[in-house]
């Protein structure tokens, strides 16, 4: 391999030797290019990591700041199309043992769930990705210059391995990626496009989501396992969901048996969201009731409820 090497301070290559998946920009001392000479790196080069006695320690992406470098592999590899595969493969099959049953194309009823991070970053190997999957759409959201870069390629090779499970990719990375003048980077679609309100299935419950303006990628996929815990203490309960944004923990409430649901938030066109996917997922046994009003104070003037 012929990437630039960043050498770091005695002492300084510990963290990697367990398995830290950053190097901070404070851990270098020195940047050479392959030749052994003085370089100014670009940012998102692809650079090997070593010691002070000039032993390989790991393979990154560069970039300016104090994230210096985010680490791709520990072992000295090619950092290709190849490599992606792989590692796009490896998460696709971790998903599959989660039971996403989408990704093993299982015909019949619909998937319970086909709303998931596909890619997590750091948890994957992959610091600075995130790509989320939509009932077909992926998500891209880069967080480092490194992957914003391949991101085209990334796309293909979705394309390649998810076939025609694979409907649309849409990039959403222009809130997350640090501003270059030499980037100007623009949210939009890197393979065919969908709706934006699709409906995707988490745990039975159904919901519209919005990726191209919603928050994060446009769901909070992290929060899956909250909401269905949730479900096992709100049978025949009142609940007030504060902050509610799309109403996630609301409709898992109301089709776990709740009485009263609230669902509070200061956003008009989140509380919008929230009644349609109430609707989307009726009947319920329960009420439910929309408030769009800032919620700390509403709750300071909650009267006891």
């Amino acid at each position: 391999m012929n990437y630039p090497k960043v050498i770091l301070h005695p002492g300084k290559e510990e963290s990697l030797r367990r398995k830290h998946l950053w190097v901070f920009s404070g851990a270098i001392k020195k940047i050479i290019s392959p030749q052994g000479k003085d370089i100014i790196l670009k940012d998102g080069d692809v650079v090997e990591v070593v010691n002070n006695q000039n032993k390989y320690l790991a393979t990154g992406h560069y970039q300016h700041g104090s994230i210096a470098v985010r680490i791709l592999s520990f072992d000295r590899v090619e950092i290709d199309s190849i490599f992606w595969t792989n590692k796009i493969n490896e998460s696709i099959s971790f998903r599959k043992l989660l039971g996403f049953e989408i990704l093993s194309k299982i015909d019949g009823q619909p998937p319970q769930t086909n709303v998931f991070r596909l890619i997590n970053a750091e948890g994957d190997g992959t610091p600075g990705l995130i790509i989320d999957f939509y009932n077909g759409t992926a998500v891209i959201q880069t967080h480092s210059i490194g992957f914003y870069l391949i991101r085209k390629e990334l796309c293909e090779i979705l394309k390649n391995i998810l076939g025609e499970r694979l409907i649309a990719v849409y990039d959403k990375s222009s809130e997350t990626i640090p501003e270059r003048e030499n980037i100007k980077a623009e949210n939009g679609y890197l393979f065919l496009k969908s709706e934006p309100d699709k409906i995707v299935f988490e745990n039975g419950c159904k919901f519209f989501v919005d990726w191209e303006l919603g928050q994060k990628t446009g769901f909070f996929i992290d929060q899956r396992e909250n909401r269905k815990l949730l479900s096992f203490y709100v049978a025949n309960k009142k609940v007030l969901n504060a902050f509610c944004y799309t109403g996630g923990f609301s409709v898992y409430s109301l089709k776990a048996g709740a009485l009263e649901v609230d669902s509070l938030d200061s956003s008009k066109k989140a509380i919008e969201i929230t009644e349609k996917n109430v609707l989307l997922n009726e009947p319920f046994k329960g009420i439910h009731r929309s408030i769009t009003e800032d919620a700390l104070d509403y709750i300071k003037n909650i009267n006891g409820r």
